[in-house]
């Protein structure tokens, strides 16, 4: 069972009174879906929006040629699905759970009620487009002037904003998605992908632990490749 204050770590629901945040609990269903399961299709109609509570998804679309194109993953209290609901249109993207995941969904209808009810949540969601409007253009600037070294450090950056425990200045990066996933946010072979992180531990800018990656020193990493 999900409490008020759970939900509160929703950006979205941050500003909103207990009572209110009781009503929207009531209109939230929670799902289970194992790992590798598909949530979302790109060009199908959008029916519901999605909360995670926990559990990594991968937000992905498909190039002409058929290469997949990873474009976030997301995290605990991250939501998804939000804008084919709002502008009317197909999905645009592609939604995989990367592990084993537990999510609320709302009904499309409710969740465009809330917006209505409740001007918090509008502003809110504002906000957080504005943060993924700079993320894309960090990530466009990126694919389009970085060398490979380049591209795969912003590629880190950004899932240490996504789903980093940041601690002193050090970011962990716990169940770090699979090399063939970091070469297709990068734009890149993995091959690459394991040379340059190669080349960052001999740097000391990050180290490996089995599946966790450490950014050593975030400021000094962020001013290298942000």
């Amino acid at each position: 069972m999900i409490t008020v204050d759970q939900l509160r770590n929703f950006s979205l629901f941050s500003d909103l009174k207990d009572e209110d945040l009781k009503y929207i609990l009531n209109l939230m269903t929670i799902k289970q879906f194992k790992k590798d399961s598909v949530l979302v299709i790109e060009e199908e109609e959008a029916t519901v929006v999605f909360f995670i509570i926990n559990g990594k998804v991968k937000i992905s679309r498909l190039s002409e040629d058929g290469r997949e194109v990873i474009l976030s993953i997301l995290g605990d209290f991250d939501f998804f699905g939000e804008m084919a609901v709002i502008d009317g249109f197909a999905r645009s993207a592609n939604a995989v759970c990367i592990n084993d995941t537990e999510l609320m969904v709302i009904d499309a209808r409710d969740f465009m009620d809330i917006l209505y009810k409740y001007p918090d949540v509008p502003i809110a969601l504002l906000r957080e487009l504005a943060v993924r409007l700079r993320k894309s253009d960090s990530q466009i600037k990126s694919l389009s002037l970085g060398d490979a070294t380049g591209r795969v450090g912003n590629t880190l950056l950004r899932l240490a904003d996504d789903i980093g425990i940041m601690v002193q200045g050090r970011v962990e990066l716990q169940n770090v998605p699979l090399q063939q996933d970091l070469a297709n946010m990068a734009g890149t072979s993995r091959e690459t992908i394991s040379r340059v992180l190669h080349m960052f531990i001999e740097e000391g800018l990050v180290a490996r632990d089995g599946n966790k990656i450490y950014i050593l020193d975030y400021n000094k990493f962020r001013e290298l490749f942000g």
